[in-house]
């Protein structure tokens, strides 16, 4: 008869592993909310948002990192290369919802910035959570990025064999590497080119790190993107005129953005965009600079795409918008 005690034995690895996930800031118990089941629906809610503001303030001691991070994105787009995101379960959800984001907002080629989750692209909808320990499935995700790319590798923990995977075999196809986690940055050094650990400590429902390691996450993404993109000239002042008018709504906004960029009337904002071929830039352009739809994208173009340096070509010396 077997005994109970060797039917629970666990291996050495086991024990290794278990006591490495235990020591994770991510996996302890938050002393705010030990009886969370016993309190109050407001109260938890409560907890949760001041939680998520923690999480933001913890990212926000990160910024100079941040924008490092957001700069190789820049350089690496601008010279054509690719921005990778690569993660498991929520952190490699929140990659996916990056890349999608950006094509519609900034007119970014899809090609050019993209994400590999674990499990592949039917994890987004539903959990695949044994795809996150396959290290080499991380490394064959990432065999097409070369020297001219960035790769964000995305794990909450640190740990997550599939990120790792990634980083390892993106850095030695000499790729720009960045490890976003919201573990501390101790044993990390060396996982990625540059590091972003916000430590954004333990959650209020316990490991469950699709809450506050989520939303400081994303709202590092965010940072990093939007930023880039301004580097990329594809904002003026603050409006967005390189995006994609795909829907009633976004044809709408790219009108008034032609109207708040330029101080004409709707229905000249709307020729306008209608002579330049449904592109922002250009109707900006042709009506602060009384141009031509041709004469306009020729300046543009002189000016990589940056409005307000086609604007102060004309000018010298003179800051417009």
């Amino acid at each position: 008869m077997t005994k109970r005690s060797d039917r629970h034995d666990s291996s050495p690895q086991d024990s290794q592993s278990t006591n490495r996930w235990q020591a994770l800031p991510t996996e302890a118990r938050h002393p705010e909310s030990s009886d969370l089941d016993s309190l109050s629906s407001e109260h938890i809610v409560s907890l949760l948002l001041e939680e998520d503001s923690r999480g933001l303030a913890a990212a926000q001691t990160h910024r100079a990192e941040i924008a490092r991070a957001a700069e190789w994105v820049a350089e690496a787009l601008e010279s054509g290369g690719i921005l990778m995101f690569a993660g498991a379960g929520t952190s490699g959800r929140l990659g996916v919802l990056e890349a999608a984001e950006c094509p519609p907002t900034f007119g970014t080629d899809p090609e050019r910035i993209q994400a590999v989750i674990a499990g592949g692209p039917d994890a987004v909808f539903r959990a695949a959570e044994g795809a996150e320990d396959r290290e080499d499935d991380g490394r064959d995700s990432v065999r097409n990025l070369g020297p001219d790319d960035v790769l964000i590798g995305l794990s909450a923990s640190s740990v997550t064999p599939y990120a790792r995977g990634a980083l390892t075999q993106a850095r030695q196809q000499g790729a720009r590497t960045v490890l976003l986690t919201c573990a501390s940055e101790e044993n990390l050094g060396g996982t990625a080119d540059l590091l972003l650990a916000l430590d954004t400590g333990p959650e209020i429902l316990t490991g469950s790190t699709r809450l506050k390691a989520g939303s400081a996450t994303k709202a590092v993404l965010n940072a990093i993107t939007t930023t880039a993109m301004i580097r990329l000239g594809k904002v003026f002042g603050n409006l967005m005129v390189d995006l994609r008018p795909g829907s009633a709504k976004l044809r709408d906004r790219a009108v008034r953005i032609v109207q708040a960029a330029t101080g004409v009337s709707a229905a000249e904002a709307r020729e306008l965009y209608r002579e330049a071929n449904e592109e922002v830039k250009t109707a900006i352009v042709m009506a602060r600079l009384d141009l031509s739809a041709e004469a306009a994208r020729a300046r543009l173009a002189a000016a990589h795409g940056h409005v307000r340096r086609a604007l102060e070509a004309s000018s010298p010396g003179t800051r417009l918008g």
